[in-house]
């Protein structure tokens, strides 16, 4: 695995602390760096990142490869997300939009050269439908990659009694599944070359550097709901004690 890009970045103070006030969940360039060790990006590449958040996963695209990037999300604000790649100097590559990734995309089929993802995927991708037209934007040779929250195994109806305060919370059970669940749906996919679905190795070190971000005394970190409270986090987390979750990723070739 590669930190090449990650150590460096994180070695600059400046670069640490927009890190740590803009992860939303594991560190997202660590995750996007292992992510792209698979394939080969470049800088004529036109890359679409769904679920972008706040940007770090555009911001690795774009300083370690030069590529040009679609920055989509449905609940970060491109505006914001548009200032802060202009305080990097790389708003110039970086289209940042809100879009809903379970609607029809406002793009040409076949206009992208890799659909990019991180922390995001299970959100909206745990279902037959998903894979198939995401596959339909990417140009024949092209790339699909995704990074997400994941399980060891999956659960079932056999919740650990430690985690069943969490599992019972809104989406939690139907997003956060074994990795073997995640390779047969991807599997049922037509007109792709899976290249990797695997553990992500960055796991631990993502989860170690967001975990240090978080205040479980300030409250919420972004606006989305109360599952994204500081303390919810810390306390589910704590009580997994690196028994249960992994980061899954799955990098697929359109043939």
């Amino acid at each position: 695995m590669s930190n090449i890009f990650s150590n460096k970045f994180i070695a600059d103070e400046k670069n640490l602390a927009l890190l740590k006030a803009t992860m939303w969940g594991p560190n997202g360039i660590r995750q996007a760096e292992e992510l792209a060790s698979h394939f080969t990006i470049t800088k004529n590449m036109r890359i679409l990142d769904l679920g972008c958040g706040m940007g770090l996963s555009a911001l690795y695209l774009v300083q370690a490869h030069g590529a040009e990037v679609f920055a989509t999300d449905l609940f970060a604000d491109p505006t914001e997300n548009h200032q802060r790649f202009q305080s990097l100097g790389i708003a110039d590559k970086i289209v940042p939009m809100l879009i809903d990734a379970t609607q029809p995309l406002p793009f040409a089929k076949g206009y992208f050269d890799v659909i990019f993802s991180v922390g995001a995927y299970n959100m909206f991708g745990d279902n037959e439908e998903m894979l198939p037209k995401l596959i339909s934007y990417v140009k024949k040779g092209g790339y699909i990659a995704v990074a997400f929250p994941g399980l060891k195994y999956e659960f079932g109806d056999n919740v650990p009694p430690e985690m069943q305060p969490f599992w019972d919370v809104s989406d939690v059970a139907r997003c956060v599944r074994g990795i073997e669940w995640w390779k047969d749906l991807f599997n049922k996919a037509e007109g792709i070359e899976i290249i990797n679905i695997s553990e992500m190795a960055c796991h631990d070190i993502a989860w170690e550097e967001y975990l240090a971000s978080l205040d479980p005394q300030k409250g919420e970190k972004f606006a989305l709901d109360a599952e994204y409270v500081d303390k919810w986090t810390l306390d589910m987390k704590a009580a997994e004690d690196g028994k249960y979750f992994n980061t899954i990723q799955l990098i697929a070739k359109v043939i």
